[in-house]
């Protein structure tokens, strides 16, 4: 059963992703032709949802990034914890190595943005923005470009670009995040703590979970907090285990139901709204400044060499295990993708060079962003064709012997 679930996701992902490159590809015609301020104007555009004595007012943008994107992490906790109790992140070993590569993957593009702009006389206190990786836009690559190769993989990438975003959240909330709620996170973890405990003890119809993750969503928008945080936090409370009277596991079944929603409606709505980028009145020398260079080499470089190195490392020291019949060469494919940082990227550098959207900090972000992710998307799918490649030519018991 836990086969087909992977395989099944593996299909979804794979249709999906042609459907999410070409919503980035509209959203960057759209912001570079006559429609342009049609599109930003309809993205700043406020809409209000009441209900009863509930309101919040926000923009098309902040709907989609904190409410359509929490069911994306919502689906992606679910996975993960599936993954842990049931799958193949059950060996500590095994979860040991990505958790441990996306510490890597931090550390490193870090390393290299400050080494990068340092020596060009750049702005340092943009070294957070290629921290992270856009899971959405990786797992998307790796969907279409890794056909053939092991699922282990993927729950590397799944599990190590969770690890990196979580990783991310925390340093927003450390170093952004000036104006949080506390009563409204005190209430969140009280919800949270009281559904774990009232579903270890009975079946819960599906109504109370939706209206358990409304109400905790709610709550993270009044806090000031990423919903993606909480999403993630309340996935961990639904339930594995397969109930009694249908065999059915409600964590399962929430998987299958939401996924499809996911795969064709919010991520590409996410990436129509987040990759619209103006090139308008570029300069050659905005292209190549200190900034952009140190944005685009920390994703590219130092995420590859952050990621890679230490699961190499963790493997050699017998700290962790390599994904389960996965070569070095797939292994690397991997770790390119992961400098694909796009949208939490973006959002990270916004924030870290606060300003209008057409400010040169802001264009330089962008510009940043875009070359990196571009470079890790592309080099990485190369890459993972060309293994996918070579282990068709294998025999499968000589493809195990070699991955082992």
């Amino acid at each position: 059963m836990a086969r087909k679930i992977t395989l099944d996701f593996l299909k979804t992902e794979a249709a999906s992703g042609v459907v999410l490159g070409l919503a980035a590809l509209a959203a960057l015609i759209v912001a570079n032709s006559p429609l342009s301020g049609t599109y930003f104007a309809w993205l700043k555009s406020e809409h209000v949802l009441q209900v009863g004595p509930l309101m919040l007012q926000l923009t098309i943008s902040e709907w989609i990034k904190e409410g359509l994107m929490a069911v994306f992490f919502l689906v992606v906790g679910l996975e993960i914890k599936y993954e842990i109790l049931k799958g193949e992140l059950s060996d500590p070993r095994k979860l040991a190595t990505p958790v441990l590569a996306a510490a890597g993957g931090m550390i490193a593009p870090a390393l290299v943005y400050l080494a990068v702009t340092g020596s060009l006389g750049g702005r340092l206190g943009g070294w957070p923005v290629p921290l992270a990786t856009d899971i959405a836009f990786a797992l998307a690559v790796f969907a279409v470009a890794a056909r053939g190769l092991p699922s282990s993989l993927r729950v590397f990438l799944l599990t190590l670009a969770i690890v990196d975003d979580l990783g991310a959240i925390a340093l927003i909330a450390v170093l952004f995040s000036s104006s949080v709620q506390w009563i409204p996170v005190l209430w969140i973890a009280a919800m949270l703590a009281l559904g774990a405990l009232f579903t270890s003890r009975r079946r819960v119809a599906a109504p109370f979970w939706v209206l358990g993750f409304g109400m905790v969503w709610y709550l993270t928008v009044l806090s000031g907090l990423s919903t993606s945080l909480t999403a993630v936090a309340f996935a961990m409370i639904v339930p594995v285990v397969d109930r009694h009277d249908d065999g059915q596991s409600p964590l399962k079944e929430a998987m299958h139901d939401l996924h499809p929603w996911v795969a064709y409606l919010v991520l590409p709505l996410f990436a129509f709204a987040k990759a619209g980028v103006s090139f308008a009145g570029l300069s050659l020398e905005q292209a190549f400044a200190p900034l952009v260079l140190g944005i685009a080499m920390g994703l590219f470089l130092g995420k590859q060499v952050g990621v890679f190195g230490m699961a190499w490392l963790a493997t050699a020291l017998k700290l962790g295990r390599r994904p389960t019949r996965a070569t070095w060469a797939e292994l690397y494919g991997v770790s390119l993708l992961c400098g694909v940082g796009f949208t939490m990227s973006l959002f990270i550098g916004a924030l870290a060079f606060p300003g209008a959207i057409d400010s040169p900090e802001q264009v330089e972000v962008k510009l940043g962003v875009l070359a990196g992710s571009f470079l890790s998307a592309a080099t990485g799918a190369a890459v993972l064709v060309a293994a996918g490649r070579r282990r068709k030519k294998l025999s499968p018991k000589t493809a195990d012997t070699h991955a082992g």
